[in-house]
């Protein structure tokens, strides 16, 4: 639906897992557009190029990055993307929103899953490595006078901003 909403024609995902985000986001892409997405796991890779396959996607519509969202993100043209996704490692999340940032053009769209995290983030009384870091992301998003931003409580919590 975000893919939709935005009308975006490239997106970037951290995360690829098995592509079943890829797959939702590719379904509300332009038919053109062109998914870029991350993961460290090879395997992942593998798993979501078969899914793209069965689900009839042309391989020119996707571009899979195997390393570190921490490393490939940097190399990444400024402005350049409709939206991107960061579902990867939550630890790591506050450094690829702040390259996500930078990656959106303006009207762009931030998703970032995960910003509950099992319903630890609103309970002070944790303070595992964790939570800290996404609750620390949910206030990094927040405060960015750059993006306007709601936290979506369904499920695990999603937080969406658009890029001012």
């Amino acid at each position: 639906v975000l893919a939709a909403a935005g009308r975006a024609h490239a997106v970037a995902e951290v995360g690829t897992g098995t592509g079943v985000s890829a797959l939702w986001l590719l379904g509300g892409m332009t038919p053109d557009g062109v998914l870029t997405t991350i993961d460290v796991e090879s395997e992942h890779q593998r798993a979501a190029r078969q899914a793209f396959a069965a689900a009839g996607i042309r391989p020119a519509r996707t571009r899979l990055i195997a390393g570190r969202a921490l490393d490939v993100l940097p190399r990444l043209a400024d402005g350049a993307y409709d939206l991107v996704h960061v579902d990867g490692d939550p630890t790591e999340a506050g450094d690829d929103v702040a390259q996500a940032v930078r990656l959106l053009r303006p009207g762009g769209i931030l998703a970032v899953n995960a910003a509950l995290w099992h319903d630890r983030v609103a309970d002070p009384a944790r303070r595992d490595d964790t939570t800290v870091a996404v609750r620390e992301l949910g206030r990094q998003v927040r405060e960015d006078a750059r993006l306007v931003s709601a936290l979506l409580p369904s499920g695990d919590g999603l937080l969406v901003a658009v890029r001012r």
